[in-house]
Order: structure tokens, then C-alpha cells, then sequence
């Protein structure tokens, strides 16, 4: 068994790293297909494998990486728009040599980072940017398993740290409930708990402006087919809900190993389903006022692409519209970065700025792209 899953786990590396690179192409933003009035441009480059991203009280757009660093070691940057002309001046690297610290959050002049096995944090970090102090350790005793080890943190209306801890494998159980969940604790690191059940892997979440419950992406199980199970949106109104992991995938799928007794009716469902394999990751709801009134407080995705599908999908920035709290249509925002068989780049965060422009951050092409309406 541990030599099946260590197969597993090479075959996603290798894979990951052929669709990255092996099948990437130059990055040409004319190729960016966006609605009318919508623009779109580089608001940072040389941001290394960017991935989540978090907004200071300064400005500062503090960033995170390393789902799949090659060398094995995991930067965080700080990038700063000193002269406000909406593109940065300077990429400032604050940390180095982490575990794949995907996650990063701000609260009260400190920056949280998660890396794979633990939490930590730099306090006062906006004014020591260049001088960064030693982290202070959240909490170290995190699963340390690689496959879904990275995490996106955020901190919820109830001012606690949210953070998902995914499956250590493509499909499986384990004893520790930890895993297949997301958690939350007091910004100290205490009064843990587990939040949801039945997630698989969800790397962005966010809260409706209006009902704050909780919405995040999960990326459904691989190895049943090109098209089966849909990623999936889902929502949370409250506390101890299941989402079907291991059993049923996507609401009605019962999974031919773990589900095949499970009644897929008892788990909550999907809010919406969404493209299969398409890796959805970060999302946000919009709450600024730069774009037309019909994008408020809907649901932006980045879709980060799929890696072992025979033809590939995702690549793009998706957009959900939400109704009267529920989700209604799901339809593309910003697509162009993969062409036929070709990528040009993968959409991994997305981050509203208090001007309300769109940042998306491209771990692939390593650059900030600013999505503004004129």
C-alpha cells in the first residue's frame, strides 16, 4: 500500500510539472479574453510561484507560494504600489526556506503563514518589511503529509483562523477527523476545532458580504474519467456539516471504492458544480465598486487548470452569480491562457483591492495580473 501511494504521489508530481512547464507557452495578455470594458494588465512580475494573496492595512500585498516549489523551498513576498499608479515598484521577499507556505492572512499588523505542518506569524510586519522579525510559532502540530498538504488560510467574520486540512491522498480514509476538513482556532492558536467534514482538498474560501456563511472550492477526486466527479462550490451556514468525502462526490456521485453503501443524500450538497478537473482554488467575492453593479457580491474563481485530464481545462477566472444566497449560474470571466493543448499561465488567487480592481496571481507565468473597468 505505502508503494501505491508513493507511486501516486510521483505520478502527480511528474504530471503536475509536465502540464506547468512541458506544456506552457509565452504569455501574451492580448490573448485575454474579458467582457466589455474590462482591461487587464501586469501589476507584478517576478512574484515566484504566487499563489495565495492577502491584503495589508498599508496596501501591502503580501503573498504566498509553494504548492510545488521545485527546490524545496517556500517564499513569501511583500509587494508594494508605493506611488499608487497601480503596479508595483517592488517585490520584497520576506521569508524563505518555509514548507510550502501557500497560505497567508493579515490581522491587526500581522502577517499569518501557513506552511504544511504549522502556523506562524510576523508581527508587525508592514513597517519591517526589508527587517522582517522571527516568526512567532501559531501552531506546530498540523498533519506534515505533502499530497494536499498546501493550505489557504483566512480569518472569518467571528474573528477566528480558518484553515482546511486536506486529504493525504487522491481518495481514502483515515482515523485522524482532522483530515478531509477545514478547522479553525483563536488567532493564538487555541480552542481548535473542526469546522466542516467531507472536503477533500480547498485551497479558497471566502464570506458572503451579506449572510457570512462561509463558501469555498473543492477539487473532486481524480481517476474516475475526464468528466467525472465536477469540482465543486460549495456553501456553509454553520458548523458540523458533512460534504461527502470519501463516499459521494459532488452530491450524487457514489465513489466505487468508499461509497458504495453510502446513502449520498445524508451530505450536504454542492451550492454548484463546477468544471471537472478544472482545479478550482481561489475565490473571492466581490465587494468593490470599480465594476458594474451586476458583479457585487458575486463569486470569483480562479481555475488553475487540470493536470492529468486527456485534454486539459481551467486555465481562466470563472465567475458564479449568487442569488438570494444561492449560487445560480456558473460561466467564464476571463479565459485566453490556454489555447488548444498550450498554457500560458495558471490563475491561482484572487484578491479585491480597496479600489476594486482584481488582482489574480499566476503561479506558472510568476506575475500579479490587475483586472480593472473603465
Amino acid at each position: 500500500m505505502r508503494r501505491w501511494t508513493l507511486t501516486l504521489i510521483a505520478l502527480f508530481v511528474v504530471g503536475f510539472l509536465v502540464y506547468s512547464v512541458g506544456g506552457s507557452q509565452a504569455l501574451s495578455l492580448e490573448k485575454i479574453k474579458l467582457p466589455p470594458g474590462f482591461n487587464i494588465s501586469v501589476y507584478a512580475n517576478g512574484v515566484r510561484g504566487a499563489r495565495s494573496m492577502a491584503l495589508g492595512t498599508n496596501g501591502t500585498l503580501f503573498v504566498g507560494t509553494g504548492a510545488m516549489q521545485r527546490n524545496g523551498a517556500g517564499e513569501v513576498f511583500a509587494v508594494v504600489d508605493r506611488d499608487k499608479n497601480n503596479i508595483a515598484d517592488e517585490v520584497i521577499t520576506i521569508a524563505k526556506g518555509l514548507n510550502m507556505p501557500n497560505g497567508v492572512a493579515f490581522r491587526n499588523g500581522a502577517l499569518f503563514v501557513a506552511e504544511v505542518n504549522r502556523v506562524i506569524r510576523y508581527d508587525n510586519i508592514e513597517s519591517r518589511l526589508n527587517n522582517p522579525p522571527p516568526p512567532v510559532v501559531v501552531k506546530a502540530d498540523l498533519p506534515n503529509d505533502f499530497l494536499h498538504g498546501w493550505k489557504f488560510i483566512a480569518f472569518g467574520p467571528d474573528d477566528m483562523l480558518y484553515v482546511p486540512i486536506g486529504a493525504p491522498c487522491n481518495v481514502c480514509t483515515r482515523d485522524d477527523e482532522r483530515y478531509g476538513s477545514i478547522t479553525r482556532m483563536k488567532p493564538d492558536g487555541s480552542a481548535f476545532e473542526v469546522f466542516a467534514r467531507g472536503v477533500r482538498n480547498t485551497v479558497g474560501f471566502d464570506w458572503h458580504p451579506q449572510s457570512r456563511d462561509l463558501w469555498f472550492t473543492d477539487n473532486g477526486r481524480d481517476n474516475l474519467g475526464d468528466d467525472i466527479p465536477p469540482d465543486e462550490l460549495n456553501r456553509v451556514p454553520g458548523p458540523g456539516l458533512h460534504f461527502g468525502f470519501p463516499s459521494c462526490h459532488a452530491g450524487t456521485i457514489k465513489d466505487p471504492e468508499f461509497g458504495q453503501n453510502a446513502d449520498c443524500s445524508k451530505f450536504t450538497p454542492p451550492a454548484i458544480t463546477l468544471s471537472p478537473h478544472g482545479a478550482a482554488i481561489g475565490m473571492r467575492f466581490y465587494t468593490g465598486s470599480m465594476f458594474p453593479a451586476e458583479y457585487r457580491n458575486q463569486i470569483f474563481i480562479a481555475e488553475h487548470g487540470s493536470w492529468n485530464r486527456s485534454g486539459k481545462i481551467g486555465y481562466r477566472v470563472a465567475l458564479v452569480r449568487v442569488e438570494n444566497n444561492r449560487a445560480v449560474k456558473y460561466e467564464p470571466f476571463a479565459e485566453g491562457w490556454l489555447e488548444g493543448q498550450n498554457n500560458s499561465g495558471r490563475p491561482a488567487d484572487i484578491q479585491v483591492m480597496p479600489d476594486g480592481a482584481l488582482l489574480v496571481s499566476d503561479d506558472q507565468a510568476n506575475v500579479i495580473y490587475r483586472i480593472s473597468y473603465r
